[in-house]
């Protein structure tokens, strides 16, 4: 919940100017503004031929009705968006998003033919009990639950431990690698080694430009889901360039 839509315009102006041509072509990059700033932005992207897409934060997974204050699939893809966040941390921990919610909005995003990014993770607590892979991979398997192995295939899992969200501490690269792992190992064992394969694993927690290469060169790492860093457009610009130095 960061920046007007006069602000989130600035901020993507200065974020293309940072990430160059050369960089831009290497990698794709969504940009996930509040939805009072999607139109703004995705003018912005249209106007300048600018090689970014435009993501959500959230999603409702009715078509309509009355669910005031929610926001359908349909209305995102109308304005162009690509990806859609679903099952951010925040969401399950501040507003109590259930796994079999976090289903039905990624089946929804999927039947809009834009592309959801799930996202899974444990507490601190459930680290310490030695329960992170449990723990993720129920998140997961429930998650994807309601999709066939062609849909799996073509979304995005981004493995984001409560813990390291916005608190400075992260998962080192061999912890992040082998949570990554499971998750796509665990993709292959039930849908195939096809779906596994295609499917794209992020991480996400603190992620900077400090850190961002030596995450990149896990085998199992394909991205980053960028937080707090992706508010200063050159900070992110700068990992950016360093993700694609890696890959």
């Amino acid at each position: 919940m960061n920046y007007s839509h006069l602000e989130a315009i600035n901020i993507v102006q200065k974020f293309s100017y940072g990430l160059g041509a050369s960089v831009s072509s290497k990698v794709d990059v969504s940009l996930h503004p509040p939805f009072t700033a999607l139109r703004s932005v995705q003018t912005v992207i249209d106007a300048d031929d600018l090689p970014i897409s435009l993501g959500a934060q959230d999603v409702h997974w009715e078509k309509s009705g009355a669910f005031t204050g929610e926001v359908s699939a349909e209305m995102l893809a109308k304005l162009n968006v690509s990806f859609v966040i679903v099952g951010h941390s925040e969401r399950r921990q501040l507003f109590a998003e259930t796994d079999e919610m976090v289903a039905k909005k990624v089946a929804a995003v999927h039947a809009s033919s834009m592309t959801p990014i799930m996202c899974v993770g444990e507490t601190l607590e459930e680290r310490e009990a030695g329960l992170t892979e449990t723990r993720v991979l129920s998140q997961l398997r429930t998650g994807i639950g309601l999709l066939d192995p062609e849909m799996i295939g073509r979304m995005v899992v981004a493995y984001e431990p409560i813990w390291a969200i916005g608190t400075g501490r992260n998962a080192s690269p061999d912890d992040a690698q082998a949570v990554c792992g499971a998750i796509r190992a665990a993709v292959m064992a039930d849908h195939g080694e096809g779906p596994g394969g295609s499917l794209r694993v992020q991480y996400g927690g603190s992620v900077k430009a400090s850190n961002i290469e030596a995450l990149m060169a896990e085998p199992d790492i394909d991205g980053a889901l960028v937080g707090g860093a992706s508010l200063d457009p050159v900070d992110f610009a700068e990992i950016v360039s360093r993700a694609v130095g890696v890959r």
